[in-house]
């Protein structure tokens, strides 16, 4: 009998400790503290993260090459908010052999970025900004990389791209007159804007040809989808409900305040007028046709590909309902 006593409790032992089990990630994001940069620190925030019996390791980088680096040398099982163009690129080059795939969409349109002068500046448009000019982005492949593209085009402007790396090394470059024309998220400089210290000259939902093309993704490293696919969909899981989360509780501005060094005011106004929930989709991969002809427009890759060349870049592991 006390045999039997101690194996039913060796066995309840053991089925408490699975259920308990925590699964660990690693997680590369870009731009710590912008608005889309947070989920994770959300998801933390409204205990997302521990309800779902993970523990999540962040890394963050400058964005674009150097992001897509920590997932490709499989130093991150995930990383977050990858320009698109950057992600087919690379997957075009390696074939099934890139060591990682897209798990999700992470914003589709472009809205949160802008580009702004100095206030005594001359240039009032893109349209001013000729040749000879500089103007920023953040790194190849990003998505300030493809929007700024896509805007030059627009207003058939020859201002020469430089890559600028982060915002508040951006921000002292143009400041200081080594880059014409700055790149910046709210809501970073907003302040600067509202006072007149800084002008925008351009926003990135007057990239019009973007507005329903996903522009930015999330990536897992193919071992990590081997090893952990379970884990990474609880993820993606949680990273949905904190978006929920971050439009419904006060909380959420907060914190992203506190992040930006703004006031709670500045916050709101950034997420109201920059990040529209719509945005935030994670389940669709929309319009990649017209992502194959910016990537070949704007050489990523060097001949034109359709949709089933690239099929097997995407892996999908969670579609909200």
């Amino acid at each position: 009998m006390k045999k039997t006593v101690l194996a039913v409790l060796a066995i309840l032992i053991a089925g408490t400790s699975v259920s308990f089990a925590v699964e660990k990630l690693k997680v590369a994001i870009p731009q710590r503290g912008f608005w889309d940069s947070t989920w994770v620190e959300f998801g933390e925030a409204a205990g997302f993260f521990k309800d779902a019996g993970l523990e999540v390791e962040v890394f963050y980088t400058d964005g674009g090459a150097q992001t897509i680096a920590t997932v490709a040398s499989g130093s991150v099982d995930i990383a977050m908010s990858n320009g698109i163009l950057g992600a087919i690129g690379a997957y075009v080059k390696g074939g099934e052999a890139t060591p990682y795939r897209v798990i999700s969409a992470e914003m589709t349109g472009a809205n949160e970025l802008f580009w702004w002068v100095k206030s005594d500046s001359p240039i009032k448009s893109l349209k001013d900004a000729g040749e000879g000019k500089t103007i920023a982005f953040s790194s190849p492949g990003s998505s300030s990389n493809l929007i700024l593209l896509t805007l030059l085009k627009q207003a058939g402007s020859k201002a020469k791209p430089v890559p600028t790396g982060g915002v508040p090394g951006t921000y002292t470059q143009t400041m200081t007159g080594q880059i014409d024309i700055g790149w910046s998220v709210v809501p970073f400089v907003l302040k600067d804007v509202n006072e007149g210290k800084i002008r925008i000259v351009s926003r990135a939902n007057e990239a019009k040809e973007l507005a329903g093309q996903t522009i930015r993704v999330n990536l897992a490293s193919v071992n990590s989808l081997k090893t952990k696919r379970e884990a990474i969909t609880k993820f993606m899981q949680v990273i949905n409900k904190s978006i929920d989360w971050a439009y419904s509780n006060p909380q959420a501005i907060e914190i992203f305040a506190k992040n930006m060094k703004v006031t709670p005011e500045i916050a709101k106004q950034a997420v109201e007028g920059f990040y529209p929930k719509s945005a935030m989709q994670i389940g669709e991969i929309r319009d990649i046709e017209r992502s194959l002809q910016d990537a070949l427009e704007f050489k990523f890759i060097a001949a034109a590909k359709t949709t089933k060349d690239i099929e097997g870049l995407f892996d999908i592991v969670y579609k909200p309902k």
